[in-house]
């Protein structure tokens, strides 16, 4: 039972850190990165396609992507997604090759998009915070049906604490990486 209870936190607790490391790799850097349109979908005859399935996405230099859909009358309807999107993008379509150019971040988006990042962690923190006092709470409720003792109450708690910490600490790590990213020129 207790086990169950600590694993269950563990597998949440990382499923939060990946979905916020996910998240993050939609967070444009300035530099090219083929994550960076992952999560596109594109109409492909009727039905919602992620652009990976229609397409292939290169990187072409530190500045610029490069999209070469599969089939010529596609083209028109990736470059629609890349507009529609919430990329902030303009494609520019040389024949059958869709490029992106990249531009430079100014200091003021890059503190902007600090700012972001940092209220990413805070909510991946609270996730976290939230799936520790879930465990905790069935927990308590096992030792109120007397199905375990107190000591093994008060060494779970603490086991789930460490869980805790060590997921919250990752999620620090995964900002600050994201923000020296983010300030490099």
């Amino acid at each position: 039972m207790l086990s169950d209870i600590k694993k269950d936190a563990t597998a949440r607790m990382q499923k939060s850190v990946d979905a916020f490391r996910q998240e993050l790799t939609k967070l444009r850097t300035g530099r090219a990165t083929s994550a960076l349109v992952d999560h596109l979908k594109v109409n492909y005859y009727g039905s919602e396609m992620p652009l990976s399935q229609v397409a292939t996405v290169a990187v072409a230099d530190a500045r610029t992507l490069t999209i070469t859909p599969w089939e010529k009358p596609m083209v028109a309807v990736v470059e629609k997604a890349i507009f529609a999107s919430d990329l902030g993008l303009t494609p520019n379509t040389a024949g059958t090759v869709i490029r992106i150019n990249l531009p430079p971040l100014t200091e003021e988006r890059r503190k902007e998009l600090s700012k972001h990042v940092h209220a990413g962690g805070e909510d991946a923190k609270i996730a976290i915070r939230n799936i520790r006092r879930d465990a905790n709470h069935h927990i308590k409720e096992l030792l109120k049906d007397k199905q375990i003792t107190e000591d093994e109450e008060r060494s779970s708690e603490a086991d789930i604490q460490k869980l805790t910490d060590k997921a919250i600490k990752e999620v620090d790590e995964v900002v600050k990486a994201k923000e020296q990213e983010l300030m490099a020129v």
